[in-house]
Parts: structure tokens; sequence; C-alpha cells
């Protein structure tokens, strides 16, 4: 095992606190290495915030990280999961998911206000059209305005533009100690989270055995299970940032249960389907829904949405 290991991460506030999560983990296995936590800029990090769309955004904050990874600069990277594109390089393998956060989207409000007892009109801010899509399927009458920037920058813009309220992800909240905003917390009934919200990946070269083999040491079976199962539901609809879908697995008895959406980004078309099957074939179980949803109607719905 090597005595010293560096991990690459962004520089965000979270991203540093999702580091140390993993740099924890991995020290404090039996005979566990020294970590050196090393901080990398992204293409995402220095996007102007009026420039939302100009890059793809997994690639934005990925795409850096990884290349660092392949020079051999560092020997492992912590990303969130949702942001890993669907096709890894070759190279590179994730080889470990340790145990998930909380996986729901929540309000955070202004006034302290649950969204059913907010007006007609209210200002939610988020960046996610999976968000807006929800957001306007459980109320219509909302104004949900675009809203960017790391968790911190959206929490002060909150006050800031006199926003009533905005929708993040609770396990992000947890790790950088902002639980305490929290309003509201939407299940999956109310609002389906995006692919992978709440896992961290752990990625290493494959030819890098030493440190592949020290990463699979903290990787959580059923987070494993549920994160294969979710990316290949958006693998099956060519699902990115810009398609508003979402999907949650989870572990039954025996069993992986999934439940998954695609909807129009004006939330008027929501179409919703679960699936279960062996928790020993995720990936097919992820795929089969993925083909129900496209059946169902989704095709419709990626079509409208091409430029």
């Amino acid at each position: 095992m090597k005595e010293r290991i560096r991990l690459g991460t962004r520089g965000s506030k979270l991203a540093l606190a999702q580091a140390k999560l993993i740099a924890d983990m991995l020290r404090a296995l039996d005979g566990g290495p020294d970590v050196e936590i090393v901080p990398l800029k992204t293409a995402g990090d220095a996007l102007a915030p009026s420039q939302p769309g100009s890059l793809d955004r997994k690639a934005a904050f990925t795409g850096e990280i990884e290349a660092q990874l392949l020079a051999g600069s560092i020997d492992l990277a912590v990303h969130s999961m949702k942001d890993l594109p669907a096709a890894l390089d070759p190279e590179l393998t994730v080889s470990a998911t340790p145990k998930r956060g909380d996986p729901r989207d929540v309000l955070v409000s202004r006034l302290g206000l649950r969204l059913k007892t907010m007006q007609a009109g209210a200002r939610i801010g988020t960046s996610s059209v999976r968000r807006r899509a929800q957001l306007l399927a459980l109320r219509p009458d909302l104004d949900v305005v675009e809203l960017h920037g790391n968790l911190d920058t959206r929490v002060k813009k909150m006050e800031s533009q006199g926003l009533d309220g905005i929708v993040l992800a609770a396990a992000g909240l947890h790790r950088a100690g902002l639980e305490g905003v929290i309003t509201e917390f939407f299940e999956a009934e109310q609002m389906v989270p995006a692919v992978c919200q709440g896992t961290l990946a752990v990625e290493t070269r494959r030819q890098d055995a030493d440190t592949t083999l020290l990463a699979k040491a903290i990787d959580d079976p059923e987070t494993h299970a549920a994160s294969l199962c979710e990316r290949a539901f958006a693998g099956e609809l060519g699902g990115d940032c810009n398609v508003p879908l979402g999907a949650l697995a989870r572990l039954g008895e025996r069993t992986l249960e999934v439940v998954g959406i695609i909807a129009s980004p004006d939330g008027r078309r929501v179409l919703r389907a679960e699936e279960r099957g062996p928790a020993s074939r995720p990936e097919e179980l992820g795929r089969k829904l993925g083909r129900k949803l496209a059946e169902a109607g989704g095709r419709d719905i990626l079509r409208e949405l091409k430029p």
C-alpha cells in the first residue's frame, strides 16, 4: 500500500469538505496512507454566472481534474457523482462510491415557509432544469428564476436578490455544515432527485492497481449498485444536465427498486415510472426503466429539447 497519495478535487468549500470526508476514510483504514488534498481549478469554476450554458457542465467541472489524474499529477480524484459524464475515459475507473448522503432536494425559504404555503408568484431560484420542471408541476403559479453559483453564493443570492426561496441538494448542505437553513425536504413522491445525487465518486487510473485497491476498501455496495442503475437509466435516455430527468434507486429486500422521471421544462408533462429487479443486475434495471419512459412519451420530450 502506498504511504502517501494525492487526492484531487475542486477548490470550492463543498468540494473540499467532500474531499476531506474521503481522505478521512482512507486514513482510517488499517495501515491507511497519508493523504494530501490537492485543490484544482476547473473551467466550471472560472465560468461567469452569465455564461452558464457556454460549456458542457459535466466536462467543465470534471475535465481538468481527470486530465491531472491521467497525467499522474494526482493519484485519485473525488467528484460529485452527478457531475461525472456518462462515458468515462477508458483509462479511468470509478473505484469507490462511499455510503450515499441524503439524496433528497430541499427548499430553503427566506421566510421559513413551506412550498405549499407560499403565495402565488413566489420567486424560487434554481440552476436545474429538473428542479424547475418538478417545481412547476407542483406549483404552476410559481416564478422559477435562474440561479447559478456555488452553494454559499446561491444562499447569499436568495437574500440579495429578494428570492422567496431556493432549491438545493440536502447532501451538499449537510456536508457544508449548512443544514440549519433547510426549510423543507422533498420526498421522491414530490421531486425525484438528480441521477446519483448525494453520491461521491472516487476515480482512479485503471493501471494504478495499488490506489484502485485502496479506494475499493471504502466502497459501499448498496450505493455502488444504485449509482450503476441510475447512470444506466440516464444513459438509456441520453440524458445530460439540459434534460429534465431524475432517478432514485434504493435497495429493498434482495431487490433494487428504482423510480425515474422525464419532464418537459415547463412542468406540464412529467412522465414517471418505477421498476424492480435483482440487485445483482443494476444496469439492466436502469436501462429497462429508461426504455419504459422513452416508450411512454419520453422520446417526444427529448426530440423537443434538441436544438
